[in-house]
């Protein structure tokens, strides 16, 4: 009896080693998917405040201010370069195209470096000039 106990005992030992190594990729998996989740939101919500300063005001200095400040929870930070502004002005109404788009492209880090080095995220805000 005393050694069926023993058997079983080690039977768990074994089964319970195969399995923790897929229950820790899996934490980790959830834990970076939840903080891409969470850049993604934070990349579209300052580029609609970018676009809209953009739109509103037409100065891309201010633009990419706005940018960076509403995404200061971010690290890295994002810088000028990753910030484009499509036209680089507001265009006049009757120029033809009246809006202006404002795309983030972020290269995100991984937080362990588990899956690789990181992933390219962008967010995007489109807004008609001049409100």
């Amino acid at each position: 009896m005393k050694d069926r106990i023993r058997e079983e005992r080690g039977a768990t030992a074994v089964e319970f080693a195969l399995i923790v190594p897929l229950l820790i990729v899996l934490v980790i998996g959830i834990a970076e998917f939840g903080r891409a989740f969470q850049v993604q939101g934070t990349l579209s919500a300052a580029a609609r405040e970018g676009v809209r300063l953009m739109a509103l005001q037409n100065d891309p200095a201010a633009a990419r201010a706005a940018v960076r400040n509403a995404a200061a929870s971010l690290n890295p930070a994002i810088t000028d370069a990753q910030i484009s502004i499509t036209p680089a002005s507001c265009p006049t109404l009757n120029a033809g195209s009246t809006s202006v788009r404002l795309t983030i492209d972020y290269p995100m880090p991984y937080l362990t470096g588990f899956f690789g080095s990181g992933l390219e995220l962008t967010g995007t805000g489109v807004m008609r000039c001049n409100g």
